[in-house]
C-alpha cells in the first residue's frame, strides 16, 4: 500500500524540502523598509524575509525595529535569522544597499512604475516598501534604481505593506527558481 501523498509533511520532511530550495537559491535579496511603524507589519515582514532567505533589511525613516514586543508576536523570533540595520534616513539606506551591490527597486505606485511581472528583478535585488499611509518618500524614490507596482483588479487601491512585501519577495524568488529543475518532493 502506498503512503498518502497528501499527508502533511513531518518536521524532518519540511527541513529536507527547505534545504533543497535553499541549495537552489543563489541570488541575494534584501529589503529597505521605510517608515513602517505598525509592529505587526514589521513582524510579518521579518517573518516573510526569513522564509524567503532575505540577506539584510535596512530600516529607514521612523520604522519600528523588530525588537518591539508587539513585532515579536508576529515575527516569532525570525528577526534573529535576518541581518538588519537600525533606522537611518532613506537615502542613506539606499546608498548602503547600492554599496553592497544591490539594485534598488521600490514597490510603489508612480507614473513610471512597471508592473511587478515586467520589472527587472534579476541579480542581487533590494526591494523597498514604504509607510502604511504614505508609501515611499520622494527622496527614496529619487534614489532608487527603479520602481514597480503590483497590478490589482479588485476595487481596493492598495495592499497592506506586509502583504505587498511578501508578494514582491516571492516574485523575485519565483523568477529565480522558474528556470531550474527542482525535485517536486524535495
Amino acid at each position: 500500500m502506498t503512503a498518502n501523498p497528501r499527508r502533511q509533511l513531518r518536521p524532518t520532511d519540511v527541513k529536507r524540502l527547505n534545504r533543497t530550495w535553499r541549495r537552489n537559491t543563489e541570488g541575494r535579496l534584501a529589503l529597505i523598509v521605510e517608515s513602517v511603524t505598525g509592529p505587526f507589519n514589521i513582524g510579518s515582514i521579518f517573518r516573510t524575509a526569513a522564509a524567503f532567505g532575505v540577506d539584510r533589511i535596512w530600516l529607514a525613516g521612523n520604522a519600528t525595529p523588530p525588537t518591539n514586543p508587539k513585532a515579536q508576536k508576529t515575527a516569532l523570533g525570525t528577526d534573529r535569522l535576518v541581518a538588519w540595520e537600525e533606522p537611518v534616513p532613506a537615502p542613506e539606506a539606499v546608498r548602503a544597499a547600492k554599496r553592497e551591490g544591490f539594485t534598488v527597486v521600490a514597490v510603489e505606485l508612480t507614473g513610471d512604475a512597471l508592473p511587478l511581472h515586467e520589472a527587472e528583478l534579476g541579480g542581487d535585488v533590494c526591494l523597498v516598501v514604504g509607510s502604511e499611509d504614505h508609501g515611499c518618500s520622494p527622496a527614496l524614490l529619487e534614489a532608487a534604481d527603479g520602481v514597480c507596482y503590483i497590478p490589482q483588479v479588485g476595487r481596493v487601491g492598495s495592499f497592506n505593506v506586509a502583504t505587498a512585501a511578501a508578494i514582491a519577495v516571492a516574485e523575485v524568488r519565483r523568477r529565480e527558481w522558474a528556470g531550474k529543475e527542482l525535485p517536486a518532493d524535495g
